[in-house]
């Protein structure tokens, strides 16, 4: 069972998250993370500042933009606290690139994905794909 009373330093924290303190205090400053408890040398972290930064790290590791993040955690904070955060729409700004990825299934059949908006990683879009495929090919099996 998670000890959710622990509190860390920032060196702690950092360690924790592979993070350093410049990005821990910039995520800080920028509202995606809550400020530590106390001030100065004798500041420390709890459980939720970790669940924070993890949860930070895994969003950038997927390739979203600290300004994406942050519209996110700001949707999860005006919402019920217990729900799991849905990412609000992207907003599309002039001049932005998209990288679509096309899947031919069968002739007037295409799935059409752009896996940074749809909020998926290239390994979830390939398991779309796989999975896309074999229902197709289920369904043409079912109509010989």
């Amino acid at each position: 069972m998670k000890d959710v009373t622990k509190t860390f330093t920032i060196d702690e924290i950092c360690a924790l998250v592979e993070m350093t303190k410049r990005t821990v205090r910039y995520y800080i400053q920028k509202g995606l993370v809550d400020r530590p408890e106390g001030a100065g040398k004798g500041a420390f972290y709890r459980h939720a500042h970790l669940q924070q930064l993890l949860l930070i790290r895994k969003w950038k590791a997927a390739g979203l933009s600290l300004e994406r993040i942050q519209d996110i955690l700001s949707g999860e904070k005006d919402g019920d606290p217990g729900a799991k955060p849905v990412p609000p729409p992207l907003s599309r700004k002039r001049g932005e690139v998209e990288v679509w990825s096309h899947l031919h299934i069968a002739d007037g059949i295409e799935l059409h994905i752009e896996p940074r908006r749809a909020g998926l990683s290239p390994a979830q879009v390939r398991a779309l794909f796989r999975e896309v495929m074999e229902l197709s090919n289920k369904i043409s099996e079912e109509e010989r």
